[in-house]
């Protein structure tokens, strides 16, 4: 959603916005060094680990000809003194233009976007929303597949606790795709997801079989990782850590079209030998992640192409 200029969730993005940021993204592909932004400072505030989103975010505000601020770990600022979230949000939109966040918790970056006199742009909240991921998730699966129209889509892992696929899940309601949740019981898709399938005639179906059989029919192969920095009980996150991987000999029935796409960082859910496979996109799809963003960082300071 977009709350005064702000990029929260995926949840309320229509049909149109999601294809005019994909078309924004194909400009920016086409031609990525501009300097739009050269008057514009972009903060990134990171209170959780990244490095592709990161990376990717302070990649397309340089491109632009933005400057960078902001930090990477949390313990060398003043949240360690005891500075609320408000206050950091407050203090920083005194020197930026826009904000990217990441936080720990779910609900952050909403709070942040009701408070602050900048846009914020949510790089992922807890378990909860990466908006910007799923921009560029779209941009992969549109890019390879030439349309998200009528397309299966697997999700594979953990899906549970991955906000990747949550929001993956409510972009694509307005473009009728039939969705195959593949996740040990432990990681099923949360039941307030597969209501909201129901409630907007998403159809689904469940399994907990992988194998090369199961993910035939497959147009996007959507892998993810277990996160053990989500599981309270690790004692769980064994059990469950190694349940589902990918491998080359996996792919023999696959349709020509599909691709694998993972989020990224992979621990082994995707064995070495698929990177070589046709069907390997991620490290592609990473790259394309430079691409959305742009567009996202161009739409919500009102600069499109």
């Amino acid at each position: 959603m977009f709350t005064n200029r702000s990029l929260v969730s995926i949840a309320n993005l229509t049909r149109e916005d999601i294809m005019h940021l994909i078309h924004q993204a194909e400009q920016f592909e086409a031609q990525p060094n501009r300097t739009m932004l050269s008057d514009k400072v972009v903060a990134t505030l990171f209170f959780e680990p990244s490095t592709r989103t990161r990376l990717s975010f302070e990649t397309a505000a340089n491109r632009l000809g933005a400057r960078v601020i902001g930090f990477t770990d949390p313990k060398v600022t003043s949240s360690t003194k005891g500075e609320t979230l408000k206050d950091t949000i407050m203090m920083v939109s005194n020197y930026a233009d826009v904000i990217v966040m990441r936080h720990y918790l779910e609900g952050a970056a909403r709070y942040a976007a009701e408070i602050s006199p900048v846009p914020v742009i949510n790089a992922g909240d807890g378990a909860n929303q990466h908006p910007t991921q799923t921009l560029l998730d779209l941009y992969s699966i549109y890019k390879t597949q030439g349309s998200l129209d009528n397309l299966n889509i697997y999700l594979v892992g953990d899906l549970k606790y991955g906000r990747t696929v949550h929001s993956l899940l409510m972009a694509m309601r307005h473009f009728h795709p039939t969705f195959h949740f593949i996740a040990p019981r432990e990681l099923a898709m949360p039941d307030e997801y597969k209501l909201y399938c129901r409630q907007y005639h998403i159809s689904y179906v469940e399994h907990e079989d992988f194998n090369a059989g199961v993910i035939a029919d497959a147009d996007i192969l959507y892998m993810t990782r277990v996160q053990r920095e989500r599981f309270t009980d690790l004692m769980e996150y064994e059990r469950v850590k190694d349940v589902y991987i990918l491998r080359a000999q996996m792919l023999k029935e696959a349709k020509p079209n599909m691709k694998i796409l993972h989020p990224l960082p992979r621990v082994n859910e995707i064995a070495y030998d698929v990177d070589e496979d046709p069907h390997a996109y991620y490290f592609e799809q990473a790259r394309n992640g430079l691409y959305a963003r742009q567009a996202i960082i161009a739409h919500v300071l009102n600069m499109d192409l």
